[in-house]
């Protein structure tokens, strides 16, 4: 049907088609390669996705790139779901795929190079790359100790309070701990996966991944369904290192995915801290160990953290003071006299300046000094000193 009131639909744009035949087959990928494979990653980004998919499924030559590795090993899954299953499933949760390029897209994920994430399956209330701009990972042992979950739960709310994001694994212990600090204070929080987004793993953190979901942004480089391996555990800590500005180790055996990511993020020139436990503790026996390497800083509470991923010589975290006493601003021959003087009884000018090794003159007059400031009484046997000074 043609006529003056029907216009014909405009052809799509060639550079959108390609934009979008990109993300799909980046879609595709995410299923047919672990994360991490750099080797793959050069190859998209001399090639491009789509091109690597149609030499996959067409059993065609495929780049030097990949010729070198095992191109059957990359083909085992061509079989796999259809992607725009899988991108109708990510919809359907009220989800996206964001890739490299979208406006939504974390560039500081580019520091990876070619190890970066073919794309990222997100699922959220809060922005990604909105919410990774001012973001602190906290790590740590899923077996944790209560002190580190304190640690983590504290450090994870004064950091939120502090308009700060906290990024995490959504694992037990430390990373549970931690989200939930950042919940409790209102703030945003990031749950890296290392499986699907509609996962939940593990079962006994269902509850939080969806309020994760609800209040902040869960996710993953890995498609809809997918489980997670040890391997892919291991790999999602280069994510969560490269989307924050440092990373934190609170409480971490020796052998800890915790210092994986502590490591990445030393690699890809973010800030690494560590918060110190009992000496005796195998769960800080590792954090104790990374402390000892070059670069790393050991930190006690958020302003410390802050001070040192936030803007140079504007967050520097205030001194911590001991209590104030009475006398603590004296001169230090006005200290000499009040020292001299007892706490009981009660000694004459004369024996204060002697005790003091200050001329009687100047001693008299410290002695009015200080009892005009409360510090001191005078009394019968002579000057005494009052309870606190």
């Amino acid at each position: 049907m043609t006529g003056p009131d029907v216009l014909p639909w405009p052809a799509p744009d060639p550079a959108e088609r390609d934009a979008a035949e990109e993300r799909v087959a980046r879609a595709a990928l995410t299923r047919l390669v672990e994360p991490g494979d750099a080797v793959f990653g050069l190859a998209v980004r001399l090639h491009g996705a789509g091109r690597l998919l149609r030499d996959l499924r067409g059993q065609g030559a495929l780049p030097v790139e990949l010729a070198r590795r095992d191109p059957p090993g990359y083909r085992v899954r061509l079989d796999a779901r259809d992607p725009q299953e899988d991108l109708a499933r990510i919809a359907a949760l009220g989800g996206a795929f964001v890739v490299p390029g979208d406006p939504g897209w974390p560039t500081q994920l580019d520091d990876l190079g070619d190890a970066r994430p073919l794309g990222l399956w997100v699922r959220g209330a809060v922005p990604l790359r909105l919410a990774a701009v001012r973001s602190v990972a906290i790590v740590g042992a899923r077996a944790c100790s209560d002190y580190g979950a304190h640690v983590a739960a504290t450090l994870a709310a004064d950091l939120a309070e502090a308009g700060w994001t906290v990024v995490s694994g959504g694992a037990y212990g430390v990373d549970g701990a931690a989200h939930r600090g950042a919940l409790v204070a209102a703030g945003a929080t990031v749950g890296v996966l290392a499986c699907g987004i509609d996962v939940n793993y593990p079962r006994g953190h269902e509850r939080l991944l969806a309020r994760i979901a609800d209040e902040g942004v869960l996710v993953t480089e890995l498609p809809p369904g997918s489980h997670p391996t040890r391997y892919r555990f291991i790999e999602r800590n280069r994510v969560i290192a490269a989307l924050t500005r440092g990373t934190v180790v609170v409480e971490a055996a020796v052998r800890s995915g915790a210092l994986i990511s502590a490591r990445r993020a030393a690699l890809l020139g973010r800030h690494v801290m560590g918060v110190p436990g009992p000496i005796g503790s195998p769960q800080s026996a590792g954090v104790h160990a990374l402390l000892r390497e070059p670069g790393s800083v050991l930190v006690t509470r958020a302003a410390e953290v802050i001070e040192q991923v936030g803007a140079i010589g504007d967050d520097l975290a205030p001194p911590l003071l001991g209590p104030v006493r009475p006398g603590d601003d004296l001169a230090l021959e006005t200290r000499r006299v009040l020292d001299a003087v007892p706490f009981r009884g009660g000694l004459p000018a004369a024996v204060i300046a002697r005790e003091a090794g200050v001329a009687p003159t100047a001693t008299r007059r410290h002695l009015a000094v200080l009892a005009g400031r409360g510090l001191l009484d005078r009394t019968t046997k002579g000057w005494r000193r009052r309870g606190g000074a």
